[in-house]
């Protein structure tokens, strides 16, 4: 049975987010109680695939953060989205009703079944301008892929994008993504594609480049899929390099269908998944996080963490290793919570551009300086 445990509330604050299951936050009602306790305050929350509460995955709880400012300012900028088609001009809109000479940087929270993740950020970004920083997640619903549901200062509904913008100098964000994957084949160019549908690599049909690869784990895909992702780079920019997972198949027309776009042009090489390995990514999104954060700070320090619901699948129980590791290496002076997603939003470990991530830790320092 689901819990929502709502702290004293506090005339300052000025933000809460929750994170909680579909049917958590649907049969508590979480808006209506937080609201209540919170009436000064923007809210916005979503359903996630388990919440992060300090070093515990919990699946049963809603975790609530609740937020105060001195010096730093918030505005919300909400959309519903008509069709998945509409994602880079929704992002667009979101774009210019937050867009501001002291924008320091948006979290966004989206749909994670009817939305184009690459396409809202990038619609985002081309209005914001690509030095602001985007950071969040695509809304989740555990392993069922049924429905997804965010909140924006409403019950929770479908459909719905949620961006919160903080302005002020006085606000700062450290950033780390990593997947931890281990590569193998070499790079191939993706010949023939069409938004997240790959066809071919290299004028191949991509299904069969995967069934040789993969042998008999190929008779299970896509469910396999999660243990092979595919990263794919842009050739004109070595240094942006994305994961993207595996949905489904088309043996008909051999080809993949994932869970973010994957360029025509580009270059792509097949990944897979070693349990240690993906424990250090995580501890290494953590090292980029806390390299952010060497300023002094004027009250708490809080880390938003964004893992990819793969992950937790092929992990299984030993999930709580990457999450334990990246608690480690970002001390005790973070107040950690946060999320396992449909899609990870956060700036790309080397190019520093605002991408959707597909099988990542993505981890984001949130604090105030002491002074501005």
């Amino acid at each position: 049975m689901s819990k929502l445990k709502v702290c004293a509330a506090r005339p300052a604050t000025e933000l809460v987010l929750y994170f909680g299951s579909r049917a958590g936050i649907t049969s508590e009602k979480p808006f209506a109680r937080l609201k209540t306790a919170f009436p000064n305050a923007t809210i916005v929350g979503c359903s996630t695939g388990g919440q992060i509460r300090d070093d515990e995955l919990i699946d049963d709880d809603i975790e609530v953060v609740a937020m105060s400012f001195e010096n730093t300012r918030i505005g919300l900028a909400s959309e519903v989205l008509a069709s998945v088609e509409e994602s880079r001009q929704c992002g667009c809109r979101i774009g210019e009703r937050l867009k501001s000479a002291d924008l320091a940087g948006i979290l966004v929270l989206a749909d994670g079944l009817n939305v184009n993740g690459g396409d809202l950020v990038a619609g985002i970004t081309s209005v914001v301008g690509p030095e602001i920083p985007l950071i969040g997640g695509l809304a989740g619903d555990g392993s069922d892929f049924v429905e997804t549901l965010v909140g924006a200062d409403g019950a929770p509904q479908t459909k719905l994008v949620a961006a919160i913008g903080f302005y002020g100098n006085a606000v700062r964000f450290g950033h780390g993504s990593a997947g931890g994957w281990d590569v193998f084949g070499s790079w191939r160019t993706i010949t023939h594609s069409r938004k997240n549908v790959l066809f071919q690599l290299d004028g191949e049909p991509a299904l069969d480049l995967y069934e040789r690869y993969l042998g008999d784990e190929a008779k299970s895909l896509p469910g396999t899929g999660l243990r092979f992702p595919l990263e794919v780079m842009d050739p004109e920019n070595p240094d942006r390099k994305i994961i993207r997972t595996i949905l489904s198949i088309d043996r008909d027309q051999r080809s993949l269908t994932f869970a973010g776009d994957v360029p025509e042009g580009w270059q792509a090489r097949l990944m897979r998944g070693v349990f240690d390995h993906l424990v250090l990514g995580a501890k290494d999104a953590a090292r980029q996080a806390k390299r952010g954060t060497v300023e002094s700070f004027n009250g708490g320090r809080l880390a938003l963490l964004v893992s990819c619901i793969g992950r937790r699948v092929l992990m299984g129980q030993r999930i709580s290793e990457e999450i334990e590791a990246a608690l480690t290496e970002l001390g005790e002076d973070f107040a950690p919570f946060g999320f396992y997603s449909y899609g990870e939003i956060a700036p790309q470990a080397d190019s520093r551009t605002c991408e959707l991530h597909n099988q990542t830790m993505t981890i984001t320092t949130i604090a105030e300086t002491a002074a501005v």
